[in-house]
């Protein structure tokens, strides 16, 4: 496929295969698109098939060689439709949508296995493991709402035009010291944190739980599954894990398979780690619904976001957002700003695109209810939730790495909207296609970056990026105005669904994909607004 790269040991042929699953009985297999004969998997004894859904949830059984013998000769196999059906829990959607629904009858759609991503599942006994994509099975083209066929179009588009799509990922999550017996026994109330305390990049903290913090490390990269960084992070029980820097279809691959790994290890531990981007609230209650922070003075802090980041580069495999060796020592001349000196102009183009876009593509990056409880107003410190940039900038929604803190070759964008909760398929396709869409019409930045927006408040007294994210709309900076990001799931599902919306370009996302998943989130906001929570009988039962 466009743009993806083989894992390490993947095969470079059919004939390889057969060597490699010489004494294998089963194969698990998730995503993409594979035409084989019977005679290459003739070893095969059972496999086990596994997809994505729009949630970012692996879903997936173990078939026969036979089965998986009959499927690989032909188109892909069939698999039930109904997992773009129904929502994360497994309840059908209120609404009916496009590709599975009660008038299809909840159909079989195809699943066709992609070679490339062939790897095996040390805590599985090893098997041999593969992703599938989803085909619409009477067109034989990418289902609009299959996660890896999002991805697919975008970097096959960037493909087109000589350019190579590369990202990374960082998670922050939580892990508890419970079993999902216990948490469902509590009914997800007074959970117990693997650790106390902050402690970010404490090297004491993983001594607690040495054991359990090294096999995410070494179980990762036996499962070609590459880290860069992996250490705890402020709050009780939270870690952040990097992942290697690679082509933008891996790193989604990779993401997704990173989270079922963790989940994985962690039962093997009587741990349940989770990528819930707020789990804490910040009020004290006996018996609230979600969970109590141990430690309200700092419970804003403990919220998990995942950050992305993301290049192009050309057929040579150049930086696109590189400037030239002799730009290194002054910067780029005709820089908007002092922040992008050292940013190509395509890679200003490429900012700017993604800045006018975001507020409009939001649900593909905090896709969750809860997602929007850590852009919490003067709270989001580390959770930016106004259209921002700026140099190096943690404080900004997209932050510029660039020399001279890195070689001109690691030049690269940082967005820090997303919460770990993310389908990391959808957030890069989202980004990406902003950033080409930025660069085909050479787009000019909104306005100065967040520095410069810090100097400016600090003159006029009217804002403090601090407090960036307070009001609903705009945030005046003197003769600034910044765009505010949607700041709950059905304002940011409204608007990606709006006729005029960004994300209903064909060149962006589409219609199809737009209503069908703007449908799903529809259907996640009537679910909170039907739901009484505990936090509301305490507050109104006895005063109201």
């Amino acid at each position: 496929m466009g743009g993806a790269s083989a894992t390490q040991h993947a095969p470079k042929s059919l004939l390889e295969l057969e060597d490699l699953l010489r004494d294998d009985i089963k194969v698990k297999v998730a995503g993409e698109r594979l035409r084989v004969s019977i005679r290459e998997f003739k070893l095969i004894e059972r496999v086990h098939r596994v997809g994505i859904d729009v949630d970012g949830v692996l879903r997936g059984k173990f078939m026969s060689k036979e089965k998986f013998l009959s499927a690989a000769s032909s188109d892909g196999f069939g698999f039930c439709s109904v997992i773009f059906g129904w929502d994360i829990h497994d309840t059908v959607y209120s609404k009916e949508l496009l590709i599975s629904n009660r008038a299809n009858g909840y159909r079989d759609i195809l699943a066709t296995i992609d070679l490339s991503t062939y790897r095996r599942i040390p805590w599985e006994n090893n098997v041999p493991f593969f992703l599938v994509s989803f085909l619409d099975p009477d067109t034989k083209e990418p289902i609009c709402a299959d996660p890896r066929g999002a991805l697919k179009k975008v970097v096959d588009r960037a493909a087109s035009k000589g350019w190579q799509c590369y990202a990374g990922c960082e998670y922050e999550y939580f892990q508890f010291k419970e079993t999902p017996h216990s948490v469902h026994e509590k009914k997800y109330t007074d959970l117990q944190p693997l650790t106390p305390g902050m402690h970010g990049y404490s090297l004491l903290r993983t001594q607690l739980n040495n054991d359990y913090f090294h096999d995410i490390f070494d179980e990762s990269h036996k499962f070609d599954v590459p880290l860069e960084g992996h250490h705890t992070e402020t709050g009780p029980g939270v870690y952040e894990t990097a992942l290697a820097y690679t082509t933008a279809h891996r790193m989604a691959d990779n993401a997704i398979l990173f989270k079922y790994l963790v989940k994985s290890i962690g039962m093997k531990h009587g741990i349940t780690p989770s990528f819930m981007a707020k789990p804490w609230g910040n009020v004290r209650s006996k018996t609230m619904s979600v969970l109590v922070h141990p430690d309200p003075p700092y419970s804003f802090q403990d919220v998990a976001g995942s950050h992305i980041h993301v290049s192009l580069r050309d057929e040579s495999g150049k930086s696109l957002f590189a400037v030239s060796e002799a730009e290194l020592k002054t910067g780029r001349a005709n820089a908007a700003y002092e922040d992008t000196k050292f940013l190509s102009q395509e890679g200003e183009w490429f900012l700017a695109g993604v800045l006018e876009g975001l507020p409009d593509v939001m649900p593909m990056l905090v896709p969750t209810i809860n997602g929007y409880k850590r852009l919490v107003g003067g709270e989001a410190f580390w959770a930016p939730n106004a259209v921002t940039y700026g140099y190096d900038s943690r404080a900004a929604s997209v932050r510029i790495i660039a020399p001279p803190s890195v070689p001109a070759a690691a030049t690269r964008m940082e967005v820090r909207v997303p919460g770990a909760d993310m389908n990391p398929y959808f957030a890069l396709s989202a980004v990406l296609a902003l950033g080409m869409r930025g660069i085909e019409r050479k787009m000019k930045l909104p306005g100065p970056p967040v520095g410069q927006l810090t100097l400016e408040d600090k003159r006029s007294g009217k804002v403090s990026w601090m407090v960036l994210g307070v009001g609903t709309e705009v945030v005046l900076t003197g003769s600034v105005q910044v765009k505010m990001l949607p700041q709950s799931l059905e304002a940011a599902t409204e608007r990606m669904m709006r006729p005029e919306s960004i994300a209903r370009e064909e060149a962006v996302f589409g219609n199809d994909f737009v209503d069908h998943f703007g449908g799903t989130r529809q259907h996640e906001v009537r679910l909170w607004n039907e739901a009484v929570t505990n936090w509301e009988v305490e507050r109104y039962l006895e005063l109201a």
